[in-house]
């Protein structure tokens, strides 16, 4: 027995071995972590808070690429085509990562197969807002102005297949009412025409519509999460009107598959790190943000979980994009 005990010992000294170095090695070189949307947005802005700080815990610079398109699926699918190295990574929101497979006919990727969870990071809080000449002060004002004249108020999203996008399309479901959906090329693109008067409404986060709210320019109908957000405390959900409504967004980290484990180990330790310093929960929460620290299976679980959720939802409102 102790001869077929030797070598199996001394394999795994050589795997330990292995796994320290890397973990000593990583990272060697910038890393890109990439994010599937325009510059501005929630995922954008909370990725950049992030990535800032994780360069102070790896000692390396991690810099923030964004590859907007399709509703996210262009960027994801370039990160689960890149070498699983860690040396690129996605910064993704739950509407791109487990709302698209459902959307579109072919995303490009796995969410699933292609990919693992460093961890996940943040809620986002997500509002109705509107021009503040726009008569309705709130969503049963909205519904019956709707009602009385439909397709005729327009609301701007950040791209067909995006959370703004989906979010307005469950909201026309649920209140039995047609608004006239305009796309662009961004959240901040989207808010800046509502507060422009080109527009009439949007569903917006937080972080790209905080800075327009708190000067004016914007004013807030309802919250669109389930429950109400402790930075607007006396701002209603639009469950609070329409039962059974809300959708809270999550922000999440995540490798290729076939990551190395060591690499991971090392990606988790920080982001940890630095999801658990008060500086960055602060900056998330002056966004409108609450952090949302779970373990890689946990998070998984969710991922897992949300997919059949959203693909009930998306079946149900008979939504595509292709």
């Amino acid at each position: 027995m102790k001869t077929l005990r030797t070598p199996w010992a001394a394999l795994l000294a050589v795997g330990f071995a292995a796994t320290a170095a890397a973990q000593d090695t990583y990272p060697a070189k910038p890393i890109v972590v990439v994010v599937p949307q325009a510059p501005g947005g929630a995922n954008d802005v909370i990725a950049r808070i992030v990535t800032t700080k994780l360069s102070e815990q790896l000692g390396r610079q991690v810099v923030v690429e964004n590859r907007p398109g399709a509703g996210g699926n262009i960027g994801t699918t370039y990160v689960a085509k890149a070498a699983a190295d860690g040396y690129t990574l996605l910064f993704t929101v739950s509407s791109a990562h487990v709302i698209n497979p459902s959307l579109y006919k072919r995303t490009g990727f796995d969410p699933m197969r292609d990919f693992v969870p460093v961890g996940s990071v943040a809620t986002a809080g997500y509002v109705l807002v509107a021009n503040p000449s726009f008569r309705p002060g709130n969503v049963r004002e909205l519904i019956e102005a709707a009602r009385a004249k439909p397709d005729t108020i327009t609301i701007a999203s950040a791209g067909n297949g995006t959370l703004n996008h989906l979010i307005g399309e469950m909201l026309q479901r649920s209140a039995g009412i047609r608004l006239v959906h305009v796309p662009y090329k961004g959240a901040t693109a989207a808010a800046s025409d509502v507060v422009g008067g080109q527009v009439a409404l949007s569903v917006q986060s937080l972080p790209s519509a905080q800075s327009f709210i708190r000067a004016g320019k914007l004013k807030v109908l309802a919250v669109t999460n389930e429950r109400r957000l402790p930075s607007m405390p006396d701002v209603p959900t639009v469950g609070e009107t329409l039962r059974g409504f809300g959708a809270t967004p999550w922000y999440g980290l995540f490798a290729p598959t076939s990551t190395p484990d060591a690499v991971l180990v090392r990606l988790r330790t920080a982001l940890g790190k630095v999801l658990g310093t008060a500086e960055v929960r602060e900056t998330l929460a002056q966004q409108g943000c609450e952090p949302f620290a779970s373990d890689p299976r946990q998070f998984e679980t969710l991922v897992r979980g949300d997919l059949a959720r959203w693909s009930d939802i998306v079946k149900t409102a008979g939504a595509t994009v292709d």
